[in-house]
């Protein structure tokens, strides 16, 4: 076991220097792609755990200018459920006119604004997942391309030698098979990182166009 290890990093340290580039760009790909993956993981759990908190409190309290009052004053220093409930009930109560027209406006104001909020927040739960898509992609044509010149590398070398056996050819084409290698290992966490994180991004924004959907019936109520 300890001899194919040794015999893999010697085959690393013995590529050619286009193939050792194109190794040290996957691994720094996938050292970002991960770095992106546990950040964005982070985000998607606390995005999560304000949806449900909030929801707690907001489904027991039925007052409305409560839970508005309650609210951190910096816009700031809101969570994004805080965000999307403030802002449509800062529309909501925009004019003090009681007239019937005025309050549909309103409540068509504060819907609004709080499909605008919901979207800058999904916005934001979604950057960088657009690089992670790139380097799943990218990661085994890069690696694919470090392979095919090294087999390239192999075979001119090779023209210089009359005979080519097994163990004149295996080296080179070892060598060049490992840029694929790194290729598969940075796309392939970063594939299934992406499908997944972009499944969850996609479920905190259908909870977060239920809540304004409630929200809104509630806000047609109070008219």
């Amino acid at each position: 076991m300890e001899e194919n290890s040794l015999s893999i990093i010697s085959l690393i340290f013995n590529a050619g220097i286009v193939v050792q580039i194109v190794m040290i760009i996957l691994v720094m790909m996938s050292i970002y792609s991960w770095t992106v993956i546990m950040s964005k993981k982070k985000v998607l759990i606390d995005a999560t755990n304000d949806i449900n908190n909030f929801h707690q409190s907001f489904e027991g309290e039925v007052v409305l200018s409560r839970i508005y009052k309650d609210l951190p004053p910096l816009v700031s220093d809101r969570t994004a459920m805080e965000d999307i409930f403030g802002s449509g009930y800062q529309e909501f109560t925009h004019t003090k006119s009681t007239s019937n027209q005025s309050l549909i406006m309103n409540s068509e104001r504060a819907y609004r604004a709080m499909n605008t909020t919901a979207s800058n927040e999904i916005d934001r739960l979604d950057s960088s997942l657009s690089v992670l898509a790139m380097i799943a992609s990218s990661s085994p044509y890069i690696g694919l391309f470090g392979t095919v010149w090294g087999i390239m590398h192999s075979f001119i070398g090779l023209a210089s030698v009359k005979q080519a056996t097994i163990a004149i050819v295996a080296p080179g084409i070892a060598e060049a098979l490992i840029a694929t290698a790194f290729g598969l290992f940075a796309a392939i966490p970063a594939t299934i990182a992406y499908n997944r994180l972009v499944s969850q991004v996609e479920e905190i924004g259908n909870k977060y166009t239920a809540f304004i959907e409630e929200l809104f019936v509630i806000i047609q109520r109070q008219r």
